[in-house]
């Protein structure tokens, strides 16, 4: 409990310091500039608005600098009502002179100008040019983040900025809600769920620009994802399902789409798996009878390597598509390897690969370099209650994915005491929180935003 209260203390100062309206302009997400020359017309201008799905756009005058601007409310009141030939030049409706900021220039800057001037769009100069557009929509998103906020916001978005700024808008409402005092578990559940949002209007997008049928194919969530236990810094595991005859001609067209997703997934802050485990690798995008295979080979014969790297597969979840297809798979799972004790013992003997990393003298064991004692929170810490849940679950028939869930359900049935199993689950999460809070800090290493100096605790 004092670890928490400290925690939470330490978040909310930090949150304080990096207060949305405290910021300066060129340090806040800034929209793309969309511009076209003050002779271009209405027509090109509206068209442009539209293409682009953005409220303002700048017009350049011929030495580049800026002539004026055109917004929604501009397109109402000056095109619109007043009947204006779409024709014409857009110079003869658009705003101007425009009101800018600079980028020293705050939040708070921001929103008194639009105050004073009635505006909802403000261009951010560097050097005299525009880099960068503040609108009025990002100061309340940046003040009001909320559950419904981002969820609409996602469900909104359409092009590869507007899933990287719902991304970042992710990572920022966990923040908040960290400083707040929300608990480990709560908090993990609720960044997965927007994460799966994310992903979900992503899968969606690329596959209607493919032209795939929706009731083909599933996209299956592994690891932490599947798990529903989602970090600040997480990377991809994740998996397709298809419906087809001839599984070798129809995959090319599904691992194309695959890939597109795992990029554009990339591209918002969800760095590609290192160990290749997404649905664009060939290994990772099978039909039905080809996923069931491969689980009967790793149940029914899977050394102890090989079900080392299976063992993500093991928390999979249906994210988007055929739900049922993975319905139907996790019990055909858990039928066999309830009745595979020689499965069992494998997986067992590969987590006792894995000791708990304490030394002879009770301590907690890191690792020394130069002036550090590095641990890993990771895969020191929640990878060691991770992999034994997912081991009890799998050989009591468990349906659930989930590592408090897995631990709760098998304390039961294995009839342990229940200050026992709920001693499990408050260890993973303060674990948890502990890696949660270390990878919100400003200055984490992100290359290791699982590793702390034990000399700092």
């Amino acid at each position: 409990r004092l670890a928490q209260q400290r925690l939470q203390a330490e978040l909310s100062a930090r949150v304080q310091e990096s207060h949305a309206l405290d910021q300066r302009l060129g340090d806040l997400s800034r929209r793309e500039l969309v511009s076209l020359p003050a002779t271009a017309t209405v027509r090109e201008a509206l068209e442009t608005m539209q293409q682009c799905r953005i409220g303002s756009i700048l017009l350049q005058a011929p030495d580049g600098s800026l002539a004026g601007i055109l917004t929604r409310h501009d397109v109402l009141d000056r095109v619109a009502l007043a009947g204006v030939d779409l024709g014409r030049a857009v110079s003869e409706v658009m705003s101007h002179p425009v009101h800018c900021l600079q980028v020293q220039d705050s939040g708070h800057d921001a929103a008194l100008l639009m105050t004073q001037h009635g505006i909802r769009h403000v261009p951010v100069l560097q050097d005299g040019q525009p880099v960068g557009m503040v609108s009025e929509r990002d100061l309340f998103s940046l003040q009001r983040l909320s559950v419904r906020h981002l969820s609409v916001t996602i469900d909104e978005c359409r092009e590869r900025p507007d899933f990287q700024r719902a991304a970042a808008d992710i990572r920022n409402y966990a923040r908040q809600l960290m400083a707040q005092g929300i608990q480990a578990r709560q908090l993990t559940a609720m960044v997965s769920h927007l994460n799966d949002r994310l992903t979900q209007q992503l899968i969606k997008v690329h596959r209607t620009e493919a032209g795939l049928p929706a009731d083909t194919f599933c996209w299956m969530a592994l690891g932490s994802e599947g798990r529903s236990e989602q970090t600040l810094a997480t990377d991809q595991d994740n998996a397709l399902v298809f419906d087809s005859a001839d599984p070798d001609a129809d995959r090319p067209r599904w691992l194309a789409f695959a890939q597109r997703v795992n990029q554009s997934l990339d591209q918002c802050g969800y760095p590609l798996c290192q160990g290749g485990v997404m649905a664009g690798n060939p290994a990772c995008c099978l039909s039905r009878q080809e996923w069931e295979q491969r689980f009967d080979r790793w149940i029914d014969a899977g050394g102890p390597q090989e079900l080392l790297h299976a063992a993500i597969f093991f928390d999979l979840r249906a994210l988007a598509g055929r739900s049922e297809w993975v319905d139907t798979l996790r019990q055909r799972i858990l039928d066999k390897t309830k009745a595979s004790p020689r499965f069992i013992r494998q997986m067992a003997q590969s987590h006792l690969e894995h000791p708990a990393p304490l030394n002879w003298l009770g301590g907690i064991e890191g690792r020394k370099e130069g002036r550090h004692l590095w641990f890993d929170m990771k895969l020191q810490g929640t990878a060691l209650l991770v992999e034994g849940a997912r081991i009890v679950a799998l050989a009591h028939g468990i349906a659930a994915t989930n590592t408090r869930e897995r631990l709760s359900n098998a304390g039961r049935v294995m009839r342990v005491p229940t200050e026992e199993y709920e001693g499990w689950i408050s260890a993973f999460d303060f674990l948890q929180m502990h890696r949660m809070a270390l990878q919100a800090d400003p200055a984490a290493d992100a290359t290791h935003p699982n590793r702390i100096d034990l000399r700092t605790l």
